[in-house]
């Protein structure tokens, strides 16, 4: 193994794949550009179109009620004081449930009869809530409905209370309050802890994908391959000088992406929200509503800790990538073995963010979803080094075992010459 050779065919391969537009693509404006304007720029809509359906006054259909028109008129003329708007907008009509189905309404509720006189008399009745379940806006009208009947609710009981010369305590013997004891990096950690590893994970097989391809079933379409395999340079060079391109070329796409997310982040402060606020997460709702209005905190150590960990996972998508490209005879039918890989590189890092997978020992030795879990919790500010150690290692023994049969099947006439 001359490292001079294997040096000049890698920047002989970095230069060709530099003047190639597809590898530029995915080493460079889709991490650089497209990833960081799709989730920032996704998450801004979501933003935007929360606010907009918060804002907006839900649409209710009142079914009965002819018997309590005093809880009618309440309903119509229910207030929201933070917003400084009517709380609901009741649309005339009688099927509800094909009103809610189509979007037409967001909920409808259904007032039992003799409901105003039963308040006063005691007797307990059923006050229903139609609403389209998973649909947001039609949840934000139940939840909107329900709080009216809620303080509803609670505004008789105290009534009666009072009536009988009882204190309200009896309603709400206690208070339970919550509080927040977890500091900013872990609350932003577990926010974002999953996405960051699923992006790096995608990214590093992509900008592994285009080169290998290239470099391979590209060569053997073009007809150079043989031109170089006719060189006196062993064939173990030519193999690693092709394989650091790839690994370049993986590597890559994560460092513009990781650049250009924390780039975009630092500038625009809060880019859910556009309110340039730097995420400092509170208490109780304000940590779980960090994901949608600010940017999170992580613990900046735990940033170089993911870098670190990337990089045996970036050999193995290098080496995998390379090889399974060395049995096409075309770009195009590299692209067919390749493409379906994706799924494969996906699915661990789904499962990854699913709440309840917790890094354990067993975990720590299935490629890619050990890097998705202890990444989360590297940036979470929790270092297990103990699982660090065996993560690093059987990332590496598994890049080591891939690179080795790269450098097999590159000197397998059979593979190299496929007819």
């Amino acid at each position: 193994m001359n490292w001079n050779n294997i040096s000049t065919i890698y920047l002989k391969e970095l230069k060709d794949s530099l003047r190639d537009r597809r590898t530029l693509m995915s080493m460079i404006i889709i991490p650089t550009l497209v990833i960081p304007l799709m989730v920032f720029g996704v998450g801004k809509v979501m933003s935007t179109v929360m606010s907009k359906a918060r804002e907006e006054a839900s649409a209710i259909m009142i079914v009965g009620g002819e018997d309590s028109p005093g809880i009618v008129a309440a309903l119509k003329a229910a207030h929201d004081p933070e917003k400084n708007r009517p709380m609901f907008r009741v649309v005339p009509g009688a099927d509800y449930k094909a009103q809610i189905s189509e979007k037409k309404i967001r909920a409808a509720v259904e007032i039992p009869a003799g409901f105003e006189d039963s308040l006063k008399s005691g007797e307990a009745k059923t006050v229903m809530v139609y609403y389209y379940e998973g649909e947001i806006k039609s949840g934000l009208g139940y939840r909107a409905l329900e709080k009216f009947f809620t303080d509803l609710r609670q505004n008789t009981a105290e009534t009666r209370l009072k009536e009988r010369g009882l204190p309200d305590t009896l309603l709400k013997p206690f208070d339970v309050k919550r509080k927040n004891v977890a500091p900013p990096e872990k609350v932003g950690g577990e926010i974002v802890g999953g996405l960051v590893p699923y992006l790096i994970i995608i990214l590093c097989f992509t900008g592994a994908m285009y080169p290998a391809m290239d470099l391979t079933a590209g060569e053997k379409e073009r007809g150079t391959m043989e031109t170089l395999l006719c060189c006196p340079v062993p064939r173990v060079d030519i193999v690693l000088g092709k394989f650091l391109m790839v690994l370049t070329g993986s590597i890559s796409a994560m460092v513009f992406m990781l650049l250009s997310m924390g780039t975009t982040a630092f500038i625009g402060g809060s880019v859910m929200t556009g309110s340039g606020a730097t995420m400092k997460l509170g208490q109780g709702a304000a940590a779980a509503r960090g994901a949608m209005e600010v940017m999170p905190t992580v613990d900046p150590l735990g940033l170089f800790g993911v870098l670190a960990m990337v990089v045996p996972v970036a050999v193995l998508f290098a080496a995998t990538a390379f090889t399974i490209s060395l049995f096409a005879k075309s770009y195009k039918e590299a692209q067919s073995y390749l493409a379906p890989m994706m799924i494969v590189v996906i699915m661990p890092a789904v499962i990854g963010m699913l709440p309840g997978i917790d890094l354990n020992l067993k975990l720590a030795f299935v490629p890619i979803l050990n890097l998705s879990l202890v990444c989360k919790e590297m940036l979470s500010g929790v270092w297990h080094w103990d699982y660090i150690a065996i993560i690093f290692g059987s990332s590496s023994l598994y890049a080591a075992i891939a690179l080795t049969l790269a450098v097999k099947m590159f000197s397998r006439e059979e593979v190299m010459f496929r007819a």
